[in-house]
């Protein structure tokens, strides 16, 4: 796995860490701010190849 693909896939992961604890925290406003993140992830991830997890928080 190359740099690009590991750095992308770990943003990803802390992203989903990131948007949970917001929905934890009925935080509307990061909720918001993290789902917009990480959709901007996966579509990059989407256009370079790189596969990411099924699973969506």
């Amino acid at each position: 796995m190359d740099a690009f693909t590991a750095g992308l896939l770990q943003r990803i992961k802390t992203t989903e860490s990131d948007l949970s604890r917001a929905r934890d925290e009925g935080d509307d406003f990061l909720v918001e701010v993290e789902q917009a993140e990480l959709d901007d992830l996966r579509r990059l991830a989407a256009e370079h190849g790189v596969e990411v997890g099924a699973t969506r928080v």
